[in-house]
C-alpha cells in the first residue's frame, strides 16, 4: 500500500472518504476531525464548507509542537481521544505513515466509514427494518477485505447484496422482554427481576465489533439498546441504588469510568460509531450517587476521570475569545463562557443513516451542516424535539449548534462543583477554589443568560439570533435539579410548569406537537424526576407530590395493562394506553426500561402514600403490602 506523504490542507474536501481503511483505523483522530469548528457569534459563522484559514482557528498553546503530529500504532486498550485542537496543529492533516495497520484487528472506524458505500448500500436496500441493526453487524472477515470483494462484484449481474451480507456479517444476538408479565408480579417484582434481564457480562466482542469492550457488568437501557448509554445509567442508577444493587452501580460507573480513561469522554453509548459525541454531563451525578454509599473514597477513586471529564467539555475555552465557539464552549461577547451540543464529525449518523441522508436532501443548506446539527442533536439525548428545529416542526430545520441548551450549562457547573469538591478531599485547596470559582460562573450564567423573566422559565438560548427559542420545555426544571436556580426563579418555574407543561399523566416534555417523541404528548422518566426532586429541594412539595402521583398513575396504570415499563408515555390523553400512548421518533417503543424502572422505584420509595393510593387503584399490580 502506498500513501502520499504530502500534507492536506484543512477544508471541505471529502478527506474521510479518501483514505484507505487501514490508515484509517490507525489513525483515526486526524482523519475523523471536524471540518469546521471555529465560529464566530452571532452573526458571522464559520460553516463546514468553507476553507479555514490559520486566523480562523482558535488552537490551544501549541508552543513547541512539532508541525506534524504522527500517530504510532495505537494499543486497543489505551487509544485516547485528544482534544481536537491538538491534532490540528498548524492546521493541516499529516498524512499517515507508509503501510500502516493496526496491531490488532479492533477498528474504531465507525462502520458507515469502515464500509463506506457498501454501509449505504445496505440502507438503501431496506434489508433491516432497524438502521441501527446495520451498525451493529458483526463482520465475519476484515473490514477491508469485505469492502474489496464488495467493490469487485456488486455491479455483477447475478449479485445479491441479500447474500452478500448474510455470508460477510453476523447479526448479533439480542434479549428480548416478554410483554407477558409473570402471575401476580408486582411493578416492583418487575423492576427486581428486570435488573437481571438488563445486566449484560463484561464483554469479549467478537473481532471488528462496533461493540466497545467494557470491564465489568452494566446494565443497558432495553429494547434496541443493547449496550451501555451513558445519561440513561444514572437514571437507572437511581434503581440501582434503591434496591440495594450497589454492586452492579458501582461496575456500571466503573465500565463509565474506563471509558473516560481510554477514550478521554463517555461516548454516546458503547459503540465506535458513537465516539465522536458524548452526552449530557452527568457522570459526577453517578459518583456523587456512589459516594452516598461508599463515602469519600467513591470521589477520590473517580477524580481522574472526573478531570478528564471536565477537560473534554471544556477544550478550547481558555483561548476563545468573546463571540465566538469552538466544539461544546461557546464564549458570548460579554466574555460569558456556556456550553453547546456538538459532534466531531458532519456525516451521517451510523444508527440513523437512511433517514439522515433523507433528511439532509430535504433540507437547503449544506449537507455537512445539517449531519453535523442532527449529531448533535442525538447527542442531547433529545432525539428529536422541536426545541432544536428553526421552524419548531421540520427536522430539516435543525440547529442545535447554533443553541445554549438549558441543562449543558447547568451540568457543567455541577460538575465543577463536583470537582471542586473531590480536589479538596485531596487537599488541594488552590485546585478546589478553582473550579469552585468555575462552577458559580456557569451557574451564574444560567441564572442571568438563559433565565426569560417574562415568560418565567429557563429557555435554551439561540445565539445566532442572540434571542431565547421559542420552545417551553421541561429542560426549565434542570436548574432547580442542581440547585442553582435562585428561590424566586424556583417558585416561577413552579407556577409556569404548573400551568403549562402539567397534564394527566406528569410533566409534557415540550409545550409543541411535532410529532417527535421529544414533544408532546409525550412525558419521559428522566425529565419527572428532575423536576420532582427540584421543586420538592425549593419548597415546592404540593407540586412535585401531584407531578409523582400523576406519573406513577400513568406508569403503574400501563403496566398493569402491559405487564410492562416502556420508554416514554403519552401523558396528555385521559385514557391510558398498554403501548404507551403517541410514541413517535425514529423507531417503535421499546420494552425494558432502564430509566423508567429507576426513577419510578425512587419515587415509589419517597411517596409512600401516593404510592399506595396508585396500588389501590391498580390492585392487579400490587403484592406490595401482601
Amino acid at each position: 500500500m502506498t500513501v502520499s506523504t504530502q500534507t492536506r490542507a484543512f477544508s471541505s474536501g471529502p478527506l474521510l472518504r479518501s483514505v484507505p481503511a487501514a490508515c484509517l483505523a490507525a489513525a483515526l483522530l486526524i482523519w475523523s476531525a471536524p471540518r469546521a469548528h471555529a465560529e464566530t457569534l452571532p452573526q458571522t459563522v464559520v460553516r463546514a464548507e468553507q476553507v479555514l484559514h490559520p486566523e480562523d482557528l482558535l488552537l490551544p498553546d501549541l508552543s513547541g509542537a512539532a508541525p506534524a503530529l504522527v500517530l504510532p500504532v495505537p494499543d486497543p486498550g489505551e487509544i485516547s481521544w485528544p482534544g481536537l485542537g491538538q491534532v490540528l496543529a498548524h492546521h493541516t492533516l499529516p498524512a499517515p505513515p507508509v503501510a500502516l495497520e493496526p496491531a490488532v484487528p479492533l477498528n474504531l472506524l465507525p462502520p458507515s466509514l469502515a464500509f463506506d458505500g457498501l454501509f449505504a448500500a445496505i440502507g438503501e436496500a431496506h434489508l433491516f427494518p432497524d438502521a441501527k441493526s446495520i451498525a451493529d453487524l458483526i463482520p465475519r472477515f476484515a473490514p477491508a477485505r469485505i469492502l474489496q470483494d464488495w467493490k469487485e462484484h456488486h455491479d455483477a449481474r447475478d449479485f445479491s447484496l441479500k447474500a452478500f451480507v448474510a455470508a460477510n456479517f453476523t447479526v448479533p444476538q439480542t434479549r428480548s422482554v416478554t410483554w407477558k408479565r409473570s402471575p401476580d408480579e408486582s411493578v416492583r417484582d418487575y423492576i427486581t427481576g428486570m435488573w437481571d434481564v438488563l445486566t449484560r457480562p463484561a464483554d469479549n466482542p467478537p473481532e471488528w465489533s462496533s461493540l466497545l469492550p467494557l470491564p465489568q457488568p452494566y446494565v443497558v437501557p432495553g429494547g434496541r439498546f443493547t449496550e451501555l448509554y451513558y445519561w440513561d445509567s444514572y437514571f437507572t442508577m437511581i434503581g440501582l441504588y434503591e434496591s440495594g444493587r450497589i454492586d452492579l452501580m458501582r461496575s456500571t460507573l466503573t465500565d463509565l469510568a474506563s471509558l473516560i480513561t481510554r477514550y478521554g469522554h463517555i461516548p454516546n453509548g458503547s459503540r465506535t460509531y458513537y465516539l465522536s459525541r458524548s452526552q449530557p454531563a452527568f457522570f459526577a451525578l453517578m459518583v456523587q450517587l456512589l459516594a452516598e454509599h461508599d463515602g469519600s473514597v467513591a470521589w477520590t477513586t473517580f477524580l481522574p476521570q472526573l478531570q478528564k471529564e471536565y477537560e473534554y467539555w471544556t477544550d478550547g475555552a481558555e483561548r476563545l475569545p468573546p463571540g465566538q465557539a469552538w466544539r461544546h464552549v461557546v464564549r458570548l461577547k460579554d466574555g460569558t463562557l456556556m456550553f453547546r451540543a456538538w459532534d466531531d464529525l458532519d456525516t451521517p449518523r451510523d444508527e440513523s443513516y437512511p433517514q439522515d441522508i433523507a433528511t439532509a436532501k430535504s433540507a437547503n443548506r449544506p449537507q455537512a451542516v445539517v449531519w453535523r446539527d442532527l449529531r448533535a442533536g442525538a447527542e442531547t439525548g433529545w432525539d428529536f424535539s422541536s426545541r432544536w428545529f428553526a421552524d419548531r416542526r421540520t427536522t430539516a430545520t435543525i440547529h442545535t449548534t447554533d443553541l445554549l441548551p438549558v441543562e449543558y450549562t447547568s451540568l457543567l457547573s455541577n460538575l465543577a462543583s463536583a470537582l471542586s469538591h473531590a480536589w479538596s478531599l485531596q487537599g488541594d485547596k488552590q485546585k478546589a477554589a478553582r473550579y469552585a470559582a468555575d462552577a458559580e460562573r456557569y451557574a451564574d450564567a444560567v441564572r442571568r443568560v438563559l433565565w426569560d423573566e417574562k415568560r418565567g422559565a429557563f429557555y435554551d438560548y439561540d445565539v445566532k439570533k442572540d434571542s431565547f427559542t421559542d420552545v417551553l420545555s421541561a429542560a426549565t426544571v434542570v436548574p432547580l435539579f442542581l440547585h442553582i436556580a435562585t428561590p424566586e426563579q424556583a417558585h416561577r418555574v413552579a407556577r409556569t410548569i404548573e400551568k403549562k407543561l402539567l397534564k394527566p399523566g406528569g410533566l409534557v416534555t415540550t409545550d409543541q406537537n411535532s410529532g417527535q417523541q421529544w414533544d408532546s404528548p409525550n412525558g419521559w422518566a428522566p425529565l419527572q424526576w428532575m423536576a420532582i426532586r427540584g421543586l420538592s429541594a425549593y419548597g415546592e412539595e404540593k407540586l412535585a407530590a401531584e407531578i409523582a402521583r400523576r406519573w406513577m398513575d400513568r406508569v403503574i396504570g400501563t403496566y398493569e395493562k402491559s405487564g410492562v415499563l416502556l420508554e416514554k408515555y403519552d401523558v396528555v390523553s385521559e385514557n391510558i394506553s398498554p403501548h404507551g400512548g403517541a410514541g413517535g421518533g425514529e423507531y417503535p417503543m421499546q420494552v425494558g426500561f432502564g430509566w423508567t424502572n429507576g426513577t419510578l422505584l425512587g419515587l415509589m420509595n419517597r411517596y409512600r402514600a401516593v404510592t399506595d393510593a396508585v396500588m389501590e387503584k391498580n390492585p392487579k399490580t400490587d403484592r406490595l403490602n401482601d
